[in-house]
């Protein structure tokens, strides 16, 4: 177990080495100061603000920014829908069917909304063009959008006096050209270095050790697995996403996938440190999620080493579901990072987790991806909650709770609630709906706590916009899908809006003059406090499910 740990503090280590630079980059392209060694791209960008047109130069609202957001994204998905739906008349779809109405809305919904739920298998149900210029695309852009987003917000927390809040196709085109284009290209050759498939070819044929002729798939692999990776989409080529060798081969292309999981969400912390002009700030947020990170690590990495009763008897280490060439350690690890953060992919079976290897993944979901969470989106999310913990320490000394120099009012709670309470009553919300659906126990492959675990788990991982799954809840039914794209869209959008309003409203203050009496937000106290406001809302919310099920479970096997 001891090396195990020594396996995670390595991995942070690497992680914030890598981000802090990368922190600082992010915040100079967007703010709009384009570093010298990547100006010879500026022409691209130039390029794109002329196809766009007069739009893309213009300051925006909040409503203006929320429109432009939602106009593309429901283009993505009518466009996404179209490619899938007419995948087997287009160049190299032969060999794969057309997606049925309600399953490729489920899949355009999830990528557009960086959910990447998939209720299929990659490499049997989608042609490399479907993968390439559908799939592919949107891991771009949602991320894009997160990112986007964010900045939006930055802006409204460091101006004063100013509700603008940029311009949305700006700041997408700068994600997209300077920040995840580049990335992914250094991450897709390191890859194919290691072995990542690369290729045109939808597969060989070989003739098996029986004499049978089989087929081996390929792809255009790499390309799609660093920017679902860098982007914390997660939707993998294959079925068996990163377990597979053939998109994970080696503990090096592992290590670099676990990574792109954490590296934008870890940078963007450190970049909002550099855009408000107190790292401080930032620092407050980096521990509260290296603490949750570390602390879920252990707890999965002891569940599995020791097995479901940690008792330390030869034999009780739980393998089952984990690639041997990765081990407890690695998959302990990935299965934290890809739940703190609202990547999805997976590199080990979860529904072969221990009751409390599981439970840990599912809760911090429940938190709502807020430990370095997803590209944007989890920054945003760790910032409602501090504004909420701003809030509540205001009303227990009688002051005015400020953040940043700026007061903490109604509204802007009303808008970090929404925020908050939007994936987690929806979670609850597509629970209880597969629970009353009639057929729910065919389509659970297990009885007992563990059914309700991964019908739980689905629920959880739809409203988080997360995408990854215990596998064993039948996900392609139409109820499903059309239960799925709706707890996708509005988890999405929802909080995005009540983000905008929230920058708009806070970029429209003065700035007050801090005093003796001014609440600290980066004291070891407020550190703390925010630590205790996370786990009483997810504890309050959820400890009656997980009861039901990962609990249950685990008094249920000892």
């Amino acid at each position: 177990m001891s090396s195990v740990i020594y396996q995670a503090i390595f991995f942070l280590f690497i992680l914030l080495i890598i981000a802090l630079p990368l922190g600082w980059y992010i915040k100079e392209i967007m703010q709009g100061r384009i570093p010298k060694g990547v100006r010879f791209l500026q022409p691209v960008e130039h390029f794109f603000y002329k196809a766009i047109g007069p739009i893309s130069k213009k300051e925006m609202s909040a409503k203006r920014y929320a429109m432009n957001v939602v106009l593309l994204s429901i283009s993505s998905i009518i466009l996404l829908v179209i490619i899938l739906m007419t995948q087997h008349f287009l160049p190299g779809g032969t060999a794969v069917e057309n997606l049925s109405l309600p399953l490729a809305l489920n899949t355009a919904v999830s990528f557009v909304t960086n959910t990447n739920w998939q209720a299929y298998a990659g490499e049997t149900t989608l042609s490399n063009a479907s993968q390439m210029f559908g799939l592919t695309v949107q891991n771009f852009i949602s991320a894009g959008v997160g990112i986007s987003v964010l900045a939006a917000l930055l802006r409204g927390l460091s101006q004063v006096k100013k509700k603008a809040l940029g311009n949305f196709w700006q700041d997408l085109t700068r994600s997209l050209i300077y920040i995840l284009l580049p990335l992914s290209l250094i991450l897709a050759v390191l890859l194919i270095s290691q072995g990542t498939v690369q290729s045109f070819k939808s597969g060989v044929g070989y003739q098996g050790l029986e004499g049978k002729s089989l087929w081996l798939y390929l792809g255009p692999v790499a390309s799609q697995v660093a920017i679902k990776q860098l982007g914390t989409n997660g939707g993998g080529f294959f079925g068996a996403n990163s377990a597979y060798p053939f998109e994970n081969p080696t503990l090096l292309s592992n290590f670099l996938e676990n990574i792109a999981i954490l590296l934008i969400p870890a940078a963007l912390i450190f970049a909002f440190g550099f855009w408000v002009k107190d790292w401080k700030q930032g620092r407050t947020i980096m521990i509260v999620s290296l603490f949750f990170l570390l602390i879920a690590f252990i707890g999965v990495g002891f569940s599995e080493y020791y097995g479901p009763q940690f008792s330390q008897v030869i034999g009780a280490t739980n393998l089952e579901g984990k690639e041997i060439r990765l081990g407890i350690g690695w998959s302990s690890l990935w299965s934290v990072a890809t739940t703190a953060a609202s990547n999805g992919s997976v590199n080990a079976m979860l529904d072969s987790f221990t009751p409390l290897g599981g439970a840990i993944p599912l809760f911090l979901m429940q938190l709502g991806e807020i430990i370095f969470g997803g590209v944007g989106s989890g920054l945003y999310g760790m910032l409602a909650f501090l504004l909420l913990a701003v809030f509540i320490a205001g009303l227990l000394v009688g002051r005015t709770p400020e953040y940043l120099g700026k007061k903490i009012e109604a509204y802007d709670i009303k808008m970090a609630s929404l925020v908050i309470l939007t994936p987690l009553m929806l979670t609850l919300f597509g629970a209880m709906a597969l629970v009353l659906h009639p057929e729910i126990m065919t389509w659970l492959t297990n009885r007992g706590p563990h059914a309700f675990s991964e019908l739980l788990y689905g629920a959880t991982s739809l409203a988080n916009n997360n995408g990854s799954a215990f596998g064993g809840l039948l996900a392609d039914t139409t109820f499903t899908n059309i239960l799925g794209s709706l707890l996708m869209a509005v988890s999405r959008y929802l909080p995005i809006f009540a983000i905008l309003f929230l920058a708009e409203n806070m970029g429209g203050k003065r700035r007050a003059a801090l005093s003796s009496g001014t609440l600290s937000t980066v004291s070891p106290t407020f550190v703390s406090m925010l630590i205790i406001v996370i786990l009483v809302i997810g504890a309050l919310s959820f400890l009656p499910s997980l009861a039901l099920g990962p609990i249950a479970e685990f008094f249920t096997m000892n």
